[in-house]
């Protein structure tokens, strides 16, 4: 642990659950001139967990471990549900139900009022350290849903009877979020494992060992997967990023990144965009070799997915930035900052969003640097974009909605 805060250090200044879902372009709107603030809503904590847009609804999570509704037009609060702790995921939405993971070790199901259909036990929760920012979120594939947990297991779970139908126990802590098919259910654990098992019985089909790192020899997979009809794509704290065969389990190619963590991935079309949080870029891949149809330097760590409308994507820095970027190109369309950035930035920041030349005189800790990201109002969720709205949540407490002009 104590080597992370020096990466930080050391990447930063000298210049990754992480959540996955069924990755998709919302084709009605394109944000393309910059969007205006349409409402604000502050929370009581600081807000990790991903929003949810359904039926002109948002829903979203918060590290002070109450769960929100909100109306899209007006940032009014329809109804709140207070769980047993902190929650750094994202709902699903199924039907006329609502899934989360309450980061208690509990799986709350609820119908659209608010009222709690039933709560399932599962396991137990606990965090890895302080840079493991999000827990594994609810996925649903073939009218059963599938979780990880901090306990190592990885569950899959009838949803209308409450009841788990198996559950898989890894080595470590399970906070990638699962992505399942007719092939198989495909997670990493901080044991430095991918695995893919049956989807019926839960039996194990393969597992992968990353390569390690001098700084992370585990090779901890804090990263969420994206498949395609070959391969899992997945990113791990050993500097790697893997294309590993959905079918067999081998490496059809690995890309080494220099500074640090490459953990979120998502998987559009015939593109593969990647983001860097050490690194600090964002590219868009091909799928296939891994090579970059385009790069871009981005002025911050990023750890969560982009949302993407038919042209363009949306993403957070958790220096408390939300960029708009043409898929195509790489061309930066618009910036948005958060209040926090607004009124902090320059107590750790020069003009160009490089660390002052003190930093390491005001920031000496791992915590001091998680909550220097909180201050500044730092984006650690994936946006999300529906009918011309585009709300994300901030460190800083609050829930944005953006709508253009």
């Amino acid at each position: 642990m104590k080597n992370i805060l020096l990466l930080l250090f050391i990447f930063s200044v000298s210049a990754f659950n992480i959540d996955t879902y069924p990755q998709s372009v919302n084709d009605n709107v394109d944000l393309s001139a910059k969007p205006l603030l349409h409402w604000k809503y502050r929370s009581a904590g600081p807000l990790f967990s991903s929003p949810v847009i359904h039926e002109n609804t948002v829903y979203f999570g918060s590290a002070d471990s109450v769960f929100h509704a909100l109306d899209l037009e007006s940032g009014r609060s329809l109804w709140e549900f207070k769980t047993g702790g902190s929650i750094f995921s994202r709902p699903l939405i199924s039907g006329d139900r609502i899934y989360l993971n309450g980061g208690d070790g509990n799986l709350y199901c609820f119908d659209m009022k608010g009222d709690l259909i039933r709560t399932i036990r599962l396991g137990s929760e606990k965090k890895y350290d302080f840079a493991d920012y999000h827990q594994s979120s609810p996925v649903e594939f073939d009218n059963a849903v599938y979780l990880g947990l901090g306990d190592g297991f990885i569950y899959k779970i009838n949803p209308e009877i409450g009841t788990v139908i198996w559950k898989y126990e890894t080595g470590g802590i399970v906070h990638s979020t699962p992505a399942a098919d007719s092939s198989g259910v495909y997670a990493g654990s901080f044991d430095g494992y991918v695995y893919a098992l049956n989807t019926d019985d839960g039996s194990l089909k393969w597992k992968f060992k990353t390569n390690g790192h001098r700084y992370f020899p585990k090779g901890e997979v804090q990263g969420s997967p994206s498949v395609n009809d070959e391969i899992v794509f997945i990113g791990a704290r050993d500097y790697n990023f893997y294309a590993i065969d959905k079918e067999k389990g081998y490496c059809h190619w690995n890309r080494v990144f220099s500074k640090g963590w490459v953990l979120t991935n998502s998987l559009i079309d015939t593109l593969l965009f990647l983001e860097g949080a050490d690194e600090r870029i964002l590219s868009a891949a091909d799928p296939n070799t891994g090579k970059d149809h385009w790069k871009r330097d981005m002025e911050f760590l990023m750890f969560g997915k982009p949302a993407f409308s038919k042209t363009m994507l949306y993403t957070g820095t958790t220096i408390g930035k939300l960029h708009a970027v043409n898929i195509h190109t790489g061309q930066e369309i618009w910036t948005f900052n958060t209040d926090g950035y607004n009124e902090n930035r320059y107590k750790y920041f020069k003009e160009d969003d490089s660390y002052r030349d003190d930093i390491y005189d005001i920031i000496r800790s791992n915590e001091q640097f998680l909550d220097v990201e909180i201050e500044l109002g730092g984006i650690f969720s994936s946006p999300c974009i529906d009918n011309g709205y585009l709300v994300f949540t901030s460190s800083d407490g609050n829930v944005y909605c953006l709508r253009s002009p």
